[in-house]
């Protein structure tokens, strides 16, 4: 449960990303420095559909694949670069590598992962014993042994807990605990009664029936089971916060010593938890979410011992289903993949495979990755573009009308504190503990997941370490950290359609300058203005300044609130207003950025496009795309970010300069009062 705000929804983009090496990158530059005009539909008027003018032409030009839910350009991108990883993998495979080295590890999982013979042979077995440990539980200390221990593997049963940044003295560690324990992932999912919903609830019924008959057991006893685990994650979902307020962060700070949770949350045996998830030797805590906290801890106490471990062997097969024979892996995918998301077909086996070993030793193979195919050029053009950013931000904030001269000062500062990673980390991760071995796929992966969930318990009681990581340097995406105030871009975005080595400026302010803007507004957003400069949850503004950037990010809301994305089904923009605040600032940022520059200022047109038209038709490419209903259903109920769409319709209507840059007038559809558009950043 980290507090960082990404530019891109983490679930859709895979660690899997590359450059080109530096013939075909050359030749990438060559093709994309000028835009390709068949991505376009000119016969779309720009104000009535901006989306459509700017990707129309890609979006037909490049119909979904079967296995995706949502096809992008930014997918394309992470498809074309994930064979080349996939290379970087293989080529482990044909040398021998000495026991305990990088090159055998992650040779020797990707083979474990490819080995369908073996897989299918294996069937349930590489869970059988976890399960026979689940059903030995005799009471309910048992039980609570459990809890504690399952989640160093597999699933968080109940509640979550993990080891962050003390939101309000940010310097130091300290064990958090939270909502959590949902199959499903959102409480709507279990509470709402639209066919939809009830659909779903549905076919996740059936999946957990059906996984337990793959996992040995008879189908009335799976039946049975099926419905212990709805009947008690329905009952956790009831009690936890709406995802609106999960977004407040002052509403999820509770900090404690060990000994008032009794009295603070729930009457348990929290010191035989804690010893059985291995988080030993501290006093201190913060409760995120009391109440769904002790509702869990009251579930534990109170179910029928046998509904309770049907729920927690549940969290065993759902964790280990991707990972054991192909009718998990195919039950699976009828449900999370087809039903849920509407993808059409399973991804093929290296792709599955390739992904797990990414996110299994994702620094090692980041390592490899950078070695290969990052250009120390990028790295320098990037911080120029950031300097140029961070400069043009402190100019809006102190231009500002509605800011006073007090909140203006303490903005500076946090802007100027920001810690700013390019590429990828200085220090590689160290991952000589972590076994490979030749036994089982589900094996491997335990291991894993157990050897980083003992990196994050050795955090308890220890400065935070601000050099990490929180995502590998493979990966297409960006972020912000509040509690450390640091903005990250990976060198995996750091490609077309974001960056381009030798693109003209229109082109690179448009998608990278706009990532870049948009991670530095989250520190300013209505999250990220919480934390001052130095990570720590504190009010920095003056009560009349708090109050006006409430009002104003109000129209946001109001805005988003009002986009119908699907018949009946409306986006939601209070959920969705930090990153809608993100891509409005981080366009205006990287907009007053770009219009310093001698091509914005001489106004050469490029294939009949102004720079500044080409700004913002660079930005809106980068969302080009398709999605399916039920994928964009499942986003707006989950997903902090607006669809990809609305990225581009939602939020430049609020942009002055679009008009101006395309003559938008009130007889477009897209139009909006001047008077009644956002006015933030």
């Amino acid at each position: 449960m980290k507090k960082i705000y990404y530019f891109l929804p983490i679930a859709a983009i895979a660690f899997t990303s590359s450059m080109c090496s530096d013939k075909s990158k050359n030749q990438e530059v060559a093709e994309s420095a000028n835009f390709d005009m068949s991505n376009l539909d000119t016969t779309v008027a720009p104000g009535n559909d901006f989306y459509m003018f700017a990707t129309g032409g890609w979006s037909k030009a490049n119909p979904m694949p079967a296995e995706y839910s949502r096809y992008g350009s930014f997918d394309k991108l992470a498809e074309r670069n994930q064979e080349q990883v996939r290379g970087l993998i293989e080529e482990l495979g044909k040398t021998t590598h000495e026991q305990g080295s990088i090159g055998q590890k992650i040779g020797d999982l990707y083979a474990m992962g490819m080995d369908s013979v073996k897989l299918n042979a294996d069937g349930a077995s590489p869970i059988k014993s976890q399960l026979e440990e689940i059903n030995k539980a005799a009471n309910t200390t048992d039980i609570i042994k459990l809890v504690g221990k399952i989640r160093q593997y597999a699933e968080t049963p109940f509640f979550g807990m993990y080891v962050g940044a003390d939101d309000k003295n940010s310097s130091m560690n300290i064990v958090h605990l939270y909502q959590s324990g949902l199959g499903l992932g959102d409480r709507e999912y279990y509470i709402e009664q639209d066919s939809t919903s009830v659909a779903l609830r549905s076919g996740y019924h059936n999946l957990i029936k059906v996984q337990f008959m793959n996992a040995g057991c008879a189908e009335a006893d799976a039946l049975k089971a099926a419905d212990a685990v709805l009947k008690i994650e329905t009952a956790l979902a009831k009690a936890h916060f709406k995802k609106e307020d999960t977004r407040k962060p002052e509403l999820n700070y509770h900090k404690m010593k060990v000994e008032e949770l009794d009295a603070k949350v729930a009457k348990f045996d929290w010191a035989t938890f804690f010893n059985a998830a291995n988080a030993k030797g501290f006093e201190d805590l913060n409760v995120s979410q009391i109440t769904p906290v002790a509702s869990a801890v009251k579930l534990i106490q109170t179910s029928p011992i046998d509904e309770t471990k049907a729920y927690l062997s549940w969290c065993v097969i759902n964790a280990s289903a991707n990972y054991l024979s192909d009718n998990f892996v195919d039950a699976n995918f009828e449900f999370f993949g087809k039903q849920m998301s509407g993808r059409q077909a399973q991804q093929p086996r290296w792709k599955r495979t390739v992904r797990t070993v990414d996110g299994s030793l994702s620094e090692a193979v980041g390592q490899m990755y950078v070695a290969k195919y990052f250009p120390a050029e990028a790295k320098e053009r990037m911080l120029k573009l950031v300097d140029n950013l961070q400069v043009t931000l402190g100019e809006r904030i102190q231009s500002l009308a509605w800011m006073s001269d007090v909140t203006k000062e303490k903005a500076k500062e946090k802007l100027n504190a920001f810690t700013v990673k390019i590429g990828y980390p200085d220090k590689w991760k160290d991952y000589s503990t972590l076994e490979i071995k030749k036994d089982s796929y589900w094996e491997n992966i335990v291991r894993a997941s157990e050897f980083s969930y003992n990196e994050l318990i050795n955090k308890i009681n220890k400065p935070v370490d601000k050099s990490e990581w929180h995502m590998p340097p493979q990966m297409v995406n960006a972020y912000y950290n509040p509690t450390t105030n640091e903005i990250c871009f990976p060198a995996g975005i750091l490609q077309p359609p974001f960056f381009y080595l030798d693109a003209d400026d229109a082109v690179n302010y448009g998608a990278i300058g706009v990532v870049i803007g948009h991670e530095m507004s989250h520190g300013f957003d209505d999250q990220g203005a919480k934390y001052d400069k130095n990570g720590n949850l504190l009010d920095w503004w003056t009560a009349d300044d708090s109050k006006e950037f409430k009002s104003r990010a109000e129209v946001l809301v109001n805005h988003f609130n009002q986009i119908e994305v699907l018949p009946g089904v409306f986006a939601n923009g209070e959920f969705t207003l930090g990153e809608n605040i993100g891509d409005f600032g981080g366009i205006q940022i990287s907009y007053n950025a770009f219009s310093k520059t001698e091509q914005a200022q001489k106004g050469e047109e490029i294939d009949g496009f102004t720079p500044q038209q080409r700004f913002f038709l660079s930005y809106a490419g980068v969302w080009a795309g398709n999605i399916r209903d039920e994928e964009a259903l499942r986003l707006t109920k989950m997903d902090p970010h607006s669809l990809g769409k609305w990225r581009v319709n939602g939020t430049l209507p609020h942009i002055n300069a679009w008009y101006d840059a395309f003559n938008i007038t009130d007889k477009d559809a897209l139009y909006i009062p001047k008077e009644k558009r956002a006015d933030i950043w």
